[in-house]
Parts: C-alpha cells; sequence; structure tokens
C-alpha cells in the first residue's frame, strides 16, 4: 500500500480482515516555544470523581469515546457550572514521554472555550512533567482547541481491530 493509503479507512478495509475502524484522526503535538495557555478556574479532581462520571453520562458514549477521558491517569482538570463539571481534561501517560491529552465537555456547554480553559490546565500540568503533549482529533471543534493551545498538526492516525486469523 501507498504509504497516504495507511490513514484511509477504505483503503485498508479492502485489503485487511477490518472489524472496526477508529479514525482517520490528526495529531498534533505541542512544540516546547508554542503553549498559548488559557487563564482560568479550575480544579484538580482525581479521575474517578463522581463529576466525572456524571459529564460522562451527560456526554455520551460516543463522546466519551473519543475523548479517551476514561482513561486518564493524570489528576483531571475540570470547569465547573455550580456544582457541576462541564467540562474535563487530563491526559494519558504513553510511552517515549507522551502525554496524549483528552477532553470532554458537556454537549449542554459547548462553544463557551471551556474545553479550551481545562485543556490549558492539563497541558501546563503535562509540561510541568516533562512531557510531550500529543493531541489526537477527529472532531474540527477539538481540532481547534487544539490549535487555540499552540498545538500544530503532524500527522494522521488509523487505528483499526482486525479479525482473529486462526
Amino acid at each position: 500500500m501507498a504509504v497516504e493509503d495507511l490513514v484511509r479507512a477504505d483503503a485498508v478495509v479492502a485489503r485487511l480482515p477490518v472489524v472496526e475502524v477508529l479514525g482517520p484522526a490528526v495529531l498534533a503535538y505541542l512544540p516546547a516555544d508554542g503553549f498559548r495557555p488559557v487563564k482560568a478556574r479550575v480544579a484538580a479532581v482525581p479521575a474517578g470523581h463522581g463529576g466525572i462520571r456524571a459529564l460522562m453520562e451527560a456526554a455520551g458514549p460516543d463522546d466519551v469515546a473519543e475523548s479517551g477521558v476514561g482513561d486518564i491517569d493524570s489528576p483531571v482538570f475540570v470547569v465547573r457550572d455550580g456544582a457541576d463539571v462541564v467540562a474535563a481534561a487530563g491526559y494519558e501517560r504513553w510511552p517515549a514521554s507522551t502525554a496524549h491529552m483528552c477532553v470532554l465537555t458537556d454537549p449542554r456547554h459547548r462553544g463557551r472555550g471551556l474545553a479550551r480553559q481545562a485543556a490549558s490546565a492539563a497541558v501546563s500540568h503535562a509540561l510541568a512533567a516533562g512531557l510531550l503533549p500529543q493531541w489526537r482529533a477527529r472532531p474540527q471543534a477539538s481540532r481547534r482547541v487544539a490549535r487555540a493551545l499552540g498545538f500544530r498538526e503532524w500527522g494522521a492516525q488509523l487505528s483499526v481491530r482486525l479479525d482473529a486469523v486462526e
């Protein structure tokens, strides 16, 4: 296959016994001098916090899966509306000192810059830990948040699950 076809789902599915496709998605990384932090009132909570569970229920399984919020192993940085968590961000530690960023906003509160606020705190935490922030996104809104924080798109990713071959 041509290299450019490796991120085309139709091309991969035509050649391999694929049972599930995720992507393609854009991969973006934050250059050392590129971070544009956002000042906001955020709080750090543990991943199992009840407010995070409520946010995940409000967002639904597809958005939760896309966000990766269920896989966060860093503190979770949240934005609240009263007592309710309406946006959350953190990261999962990946190999090679990579911080895979995860962000989720309640659908009823989107378009207000809350993802950017929560993500800014998570990115700051990752940088302070000496990690390289990585942003994987399919939705344009997520890509806009990443660009606003200074991430630069460097490539694409297509994840597939293959049928078990015996």
